[in-house]
């Protein structure tokens, strides 16, 4: 069994392969947390609470039970009775009270994993997982809170979230109802954080934690470029390979807050959520509001560890559909071709040359719907715009299809322009503050979804697309956070709830798109990386991971990623140069060296670039198809860090069974007076032999990890691909 409950000392115990996560019920139905670490074998360690140190027993001192509460390590913290640490819970009673005060009433433990109802979540067979359910109890209001906890026992991995329900006559608000906390017994932590902006998405920041509340979140109606809802505690001597780490991620496309506090007692109070900046929601008697989930992920083994683990249970029991297991076609999407400049014979063209070179798929950005030429107009008049697409859709797909080639679009199915039809006779449709001046961005607007005409009447106008033609991809675009969030229907007590059914919306029709349509591959996208959360992963085996495709800022920028998410769900292409966000030139062969980390495939007008780049575009996906196995099922190890030393990276992908692995090596700046670079490898079986299957050369797996390989290279932007096999 992979939870237990002792009896005696009413501990739980919660087994994730290498983890123990433990909790238990302690004086007067409080719930504490005890310990979260590497697994003991021990059933009862409740000492840990020093609850025999007074004054620290309510029912034996109940003239200091606020002594209690300020440093007990509750499990899930609630407002206004004593615990002045960041709470994850917080009420607005009808008589405008804030306090309440969750006791232990049940529990049930069993096989499985259950769904969150409208809302994405991990996923397990019943003989993968094993979950705790914990009815808590605040009488006063009539508030029941269960917490869910489900343990997979393979990986080091727990999820949990939150069921709140109104079991009383009267109605109250939550106005903060976060999904997890944990208490850590000591402040001696760095805290990892992925940070950024547009086209620099997902900077991995370190920083010592001190005194105090140190938090990244989103109130950007999205997840965004500038914070991702990832954050990882590591003890300070935490690197690649050694050290502990605990990292946390907010299964959710939305508003979120995380945050590690110091307290006064030295310890550590990290917990994650909704963000409850503006958030409100109205729970009339008998209804349940469900929070989002939050993966939590502990390693022994450093920060390396961490990530490999994550990546697994995603690609286990996030990711869904056809293309779960399966290698993405090889694209090729006209954006930084053409932008808004083209037509028919131009997307032919382009697809005639990419055929000839072994590129599957043309997809058709931006511009072809409505009358749009430019970022103006028509966003919402989902309809082919004939001038530029003679002979309509269904004839250029034929086409495309002709040449043994895929077809793949793109849509903002979310966004209105205040210059479109759908506009003009729906501008109540628009998210709003009636009588205020919306801010536009992009010259658009954000549609009300959390209305479903609004939601059915989008979706009609897709399905006539794709019931028209053969497409076979989607990329779903957002290109702009909410403003004035308010609706033209909701009531005023749940204006404040539109943050959160905006993304409940966007869940229901991403739902409904990959149910009607299992074949299509959708990849999200959100001005480049804004939404790369583990929600939409749950829609979309693969995000565009950020706008900016050039490939020394893809290093750091996937580098970050790679912390969290899977290489094999990073949107990744080889682009033109100079690079159309930072002016740079790279060699071609290195810019699809840094692609194949993720999905693969080109962002280039084919027909212009350079003969040399055409012709090694063949070479580039025949070493694709050979490697992408390991990117998408092997484990990956990082060697060097771009963000720590700009000069070179290095990286790793080994198979499960350490029979063959590919290290690609990138010199990002040449040095003066280095004749090679030594770079050690990881993750190879040390007792086994490998031959490099260029050179011909069989050193031990010992060799290469302690010893090393050597490497040469002449300029600024060179790589190099190693491909080793078990002998």
């Amino acid at each position: 069994m992979s939870i237990i409950y002792n009896e005696a000392s009413k501990m739980f115990s919660l087994y994730a392969k290498d983890t123990l996560y433990a909790l238990a019920v302690v004086d007067e139905g409080y719930l504490s947390h005890v310990y979260y670490g590497k697994t003991v074998p021990d059933s009862d360690l409740t000492y840990l609470l020093r609850l025999d140190e007074g004054p620290f027993y309510p029912s034996k001192n109940r003239r200091e039970t606020a002594s209690f509460m300020d440093c007990q390590p509750f499990e899930y913290p609630c407002y206004g009775t004593g615990d002045y640490r960041e709470s994850c819970l917080m009420v607005m009673d009808k008589d405008g009270m804030s306090a309440c005060d969750l006791r232990y009433v049940s529990h049930k433990i069993y096989k499985g994993k259950p769904k969150l109802e409208g809302m994405p979540a991990t996923f397990a067979e019943e003989n993968e997982a094993e979950t705790l359910e914990i009815i808590m109890l605040d009488k006063h209001l009539g508030m029941e809170a269960v917490l869910v906890y489900t343990v997979f026992e393979e990986l080091n991995a727990i999820t949990r979230s939150v069921r709140i329900t109104n079991k009383g006559s009267d109605p109250f608000k939550l106005t903060r109802v976060l999904s997890m906390c944990v208490d850590f017994e000591t402040d001696k932590f760095d805290m990892i954080t992925l940070n950024g902006s547009w086209a620099r998405e997902r900077a991995l920041e370190r920083a010592r934690l001190h005194c105090g509340k140190q938090s990244v979140d989103s109130a950007r109606g999205e997840s965004s470029h500038q914070s991702n809802p990832f954050f990882a505690l590591v003890s300070p001597n935490a690197d690649e390979d050694m050290g502990e780490a605990y990292g946390f991620n907010f299964v959710y496309s939305g508003n979120f807050f995380a945050q590690a506090e110091v307290t006064q007692f030295e310890r550590t109070r990290a917990v994650m959520g909704i963000n409850p900046l503006d958030f409100a929601w109205l729970l009339e008697s008998g209804e349940t509001f469900t929070a989002p989930e939050v993966v939590m992920v502990y390693s022994a083994n450093g920060i390396g560890d961490m990530s490999r683990t994550f990546h697994d249970l995603y690609r286990k029991h996030l990711i869904r559909g056809e293309y779960k297991n399966k290698r993405r076609p090889v694209l090729i999407n006209n954006w930084e071709a053409t932008y808004f400049d083209f037509d028919t014979d131009k997307l032919i063209s382009i697809a005639k040359e990419a055929s000839k070179l072994g590129i599957e798929m043309l997809v058709m950005d931006d511009g072809w719907f409505g009358h749009r030429s430019s970022d103006d107009s028509s966003l919402g008049d989902w309809f082919v715009n004939e001038n530029k697409l003679k002979g309509g859709l269904k004839y250029l797909v034929d086409e495309v299809n002709k040449l043994g080639m895929k077809f793949g679009i793109w849509f903002e199915p979310e966004m209105i322009s205040p210059d479109s039809d759908l506009y003009r006779a729906h501008p109540d449709w628009a998210i709003q503050i009636p009588g205020r001046v919306s801010t536009q961005s992009r010259a658009q607007f954000v549609l009300d979804y959390s209305r479903k005409e609004v939601r059915d009447h989008v979706y009609g106008m897709l399905r006539k697309i794709l019931d028209n033609a053969n497409i076979e991809y989607i990329k779903w675009d957002m290109n702009r956070q909410l403003t004035e969030v308010g609706s033209t229907v909701l009531p005023k007590d749940r204006q404040r709830e539109l943050w959160h059914r905006y993304v409940l919306g966007v869940y229901d029709l991403q739902e409904r798109l990959t149910t009607d349509y299992p074949h299509i591959l959708l990849e999200n996208c959100s001005g480049g990386g804004a939404r790369f959360d583990p929600a939409m992963l749950y829609y979309s085996p693969q995000i565009w991971t950020s706008d900016d495709t050039d490939a020394v800022e893809r290093l750091k920028i996937q580098y970050g990623t790679s912390i969290c998410y899977p290489p094999s769900a990073m949107g990744a292409h080889v682009s033109d140069c100079p690079n159309h966000t930072v002016g740079r030139v790279t060699p071609f062969e290195t810019r699809g060296y840094v692609a194949m980390v993720g999905t693969f495939g080109y962002e280039l007008d084919v027909t212009r670039i350079p003969q040399e780049d055409r012709d090694a575009i063949p070479g580039q996906i025949e070493m694709f198809n050979k490697f992408n196995p390991l990117v998408r099922n092997g484990d990956q190890y990082r060697i060097g860090n771009v963000n720590e030393d700009n000069t070179w990276d290095a990286w790793m992908f080994v198979a499960k069974d350490k029979s063959e692995a590919m290290l690609t090596v990138v010199q990002v700046l040449a040095r003066p007076n280095y004749k090679s670079r030594n770079v050690k490898l990881k993750g190879l079986d040390p007792k086994a032999m490998y031959r490099n299957e260029e050179t011909g050369v069989v050193l031990s797996g010992e060799a290469l990890m302690n010893c090393g390989m050597n490497f040469q290279f002449w300029g600024d932007f060179r790589g190099k691909i190693v491909h080793l096999v078990r002998v």
